[in-house]
């Protein structure tokens, strides 16, 4: 079946649309890490690999940051940063909750998926 040119061009006029409608991200996880960090070389071992297939990593996509570099202008934390890894949910670029040390996958995801769901309870009751 061949589409006309006026129906594959309405088809893409929509599908633009649609893509340029749809909400940015308003989550995202940040890592706080250090060179030499054998915690967050254990994070990187067991999580890394997995976390963007997630469905926490779908909510909140992850971003990696040095903690001796100067904190990026779109993050605003409650407090100083201090440990790695520190893991801070941001929503639109504030900070909602952190985890503090990585705890081992079964404590970090759990922890994670309960911070994931009252930053969104939180979102909705806004």
């Amino acid at each position: 079946m061949q589409l006309s040119l006026a129906l594959k061009s309405t088809l893409a006029s929509a599908l633009i649309w649609a893509a340029a409608t749809l909400p940015a991200a308003a989550f995202e996880l940040v890592m706080v890490e250090e060179h030499g960090c054998v915690w967050c070389a254990r994070w990187d071992a067991e999580i890394a690999p997995i976390y963007p297939k997630t469905p926490e990593g779908a909510d909140a996509p992850l971003r990696r940051i040095n903690i001796n570099d100067t904190l990026p202008d779109d993050i605003a934390v409650t407090r100083r940063l201090v440990y790695t890894p520190t893991f801070v949910l941001l929503e639109n670029g504030r900070e909602v909750s952190r985890i503090e040390g990585y705890p081992g996958p079964d404590f970090f995801w759990g922890i994670l998926a309960q911070m994931i769901d009252e930053a969104k309870t939180n979102e909705e009751g806004s």
